[in-house]
């Protein structure tokens, strides 16, 4: 049975972490989605998957809106973390972010633009 849980060791949080993901990851970019990925080095080593997400408050100005798309990307990676795992590795930190003004429709959208932004990687 799969694990769809998204747990709070999961979560990407600490100050720390997400300073030297900015600093040493990588930018990949598919449709209205952009990542930044740190994979599991000798030189840095990643204990565990992590994953957060963010919105540009430049793209949607009312936090009503931010918090509905963090809820999908949430919500993606939560049902399509084998995927994730698959494409990016299991020792992995990672940022997800969507770049476009337009609001999606629906969950859908997100999900396919999310499949695809890891199937593209896996082909790498």
């Amino acid at each position: 049975m799969t694990n769809f849980k998204y747990p709070r060791a999961e979560k990407l949080k600490k100050n720390i972490e997400i300073t030297l993901l900015f600093e040493k990851g990588k930018w990949k970019t598919n449709g209205n989605l952009r990542i930044i990925v740190l994979k599991n080095k000798p030189t840095v080593p990643v204990e565990s998957t992590k994953f957060a997400v963010s919105v540009s408050k430049k793209y949607f100005k009312k936090a009503v809106h931010r918090n509905r798309i963090k809820r999908l990307l949430r919500e993606c990676y939560r049902l399509n973390k084998e995927v994730f795992k698959e494409a990016f590795g299991d020792k992995t930190m990672a940022m997800l972010f969507w770049v476009s003004p337009e609001m999606p429709e629906k969950f859908q959208d997100v999900e396919a633009q999310f499949i695809k932004l890891c199937e593209a990687q896996k082909k790498l």
